[in-house]
């Protein structure tokens, strides 16, 4: 479990690519302190395990699965990505609740500079768009934003300057994927409401017994 408070931005040493999978070492600084083999980490906002350590760097294996529904795949030798370390119970919870388990993946349409934010928009598909409300929560590679529009095939978010200076989200070109993961309080919501029949007591129904 995450918070979406980037700790750090850690560099990608090299990817060793399977047929559908892949190996990844990247290497960091302030993770290392109390970071341990089989511990959890989010890369981009993808719960990863690290598989070894040695030197302020960690090798994680990336299955198939976790390629199809990420972005992880469009990282090379030298990319910048963001680094969270899981969370502990005597800390501040400054984010909201990231499970690292990424829902799919969004584009950025664009950045725009409004004083001293930066609006970024993110499109995507109608499955992710679902759970997007405005004045909610979304991860983006990983990182905790609040969702500050909402369009029919797009969201916004603005971000403060120290957002801009401690993640990766202005670092990519336009029309790059970025990772997105959906606060999981609505996704919850909406399977335990469903398949429930429908309330039968409607406003004409209390208009007639004298509601």
């Amino acid at each position: 479990m995450f918070t979406g408070i980037t700790e750090e931005i850690g560099t990608v040493l090299s990817i060793e690519r399977g047929a559908k999978s892949c190996r990844i070492t990247i290497s960091a600084d302030k993770i290392f302190d109390d970071l341990k083999t089989g511990d959890s980490v989010s890369v981009n906002g993808m719960c990863a395990t690290a598989a070894s350590i040695e030197n302020h760097t960690f090798t994680a294996d990336i299955m198939a699965e976790s390629m199809r529904r990420t972005a992880l795949g469009d990282l090379k030798k030298g990319s910048r990505v963001n680094l969270e370390r899981a969370m502990i119970l005597n800390g501040r919870f400054g984010g909201h609740i990231v499970s690292g388990h990424i829902d799919g993946t969004g584009v950025v349409l664009s950045a725009r500079r409004e004083d001293n934010a930066v609006w970024l928009t993110v499109g995507a598909p109608e499955d992710i768009m679902r759970y997007i409300v405005e004045k909610g929560s979304v991860a983006i590679d990983g990182v905790s934003l609040t969702v500050a529009e909402v369009f029919s095939d797009a969201f916004s978010v603005s971000l403060i300057p120290h957002t801009a200076g401690e993640t990766t989200l202005l670092s990519g070109k336009i029309g790059r994927r970025v990772n997105l993961e959906c606060d999981i309080v609505g996704k919850y919501i909406e399977k335990f409401t469903a398949g429930q029949k429908q309330s039968k007591i409607t406003l004409d129904f209390l208009r007639e017994n004298g509601f």
